[in-house]
């Protein structure tokens, strides 16, 4: 089972949100993984809306806390732009799995060559 959860950081705190990061639920962000963990979620799919549709890369600080809080995958999403943005997401944000949307859909980045890059910086990917 797969959670996925919205998040938007203000003033410094993440708030889980709904749809699509339009309501605020003043559910704090890192409660609510610990709870959904404890509940049974096998991964987290985190989106942080404030980095959604930025290609500005991922929330890194965000996921790098998430990811030594929890024991389940991570897979983080919002923000990729580049390469670059996959590979920072994986070293720096210790995600598990990165996703993606526009930067597929319109040829921005080719998932091959994408694999291509990651591979040469000692980051596993499947081929």
């Amino acid at each position: 089972m797969v959670l996925a959860v919205d998040a938007r950081e203000t003033d410094g705190e993440w708030e889980v949100f709904l749809n699509g990061g339009r309501i605020p639920t003043g559910i704090k962000l890192f409660d609510w993984l610990k709870e959904a963990e404890r509940r049974g979620a096998g991964e987290i799919l985190f989106t942080s809306m404030n980095h959604d549709g930025t290609k500005n890369g991922f929330a890194n600080e965000a996921l790098a806390e998430i990811s030594q809080m929890i024991n389940i995958p991570l897979i983080a999403s919002g923000g990729a732009g580049n390469m670059q943005d996959f590979a920072d997401t994986f070293t720096e944000g210790k995600a598990d799995a990165a996703l993606a949307a526009s930067v597929f859909h319109y040829k921005e980045i080719e998932i091959p060559e994408l694999k291509q890059f990651l591979e040469a910086q000692n980051i596993p990917v499947r081929f």
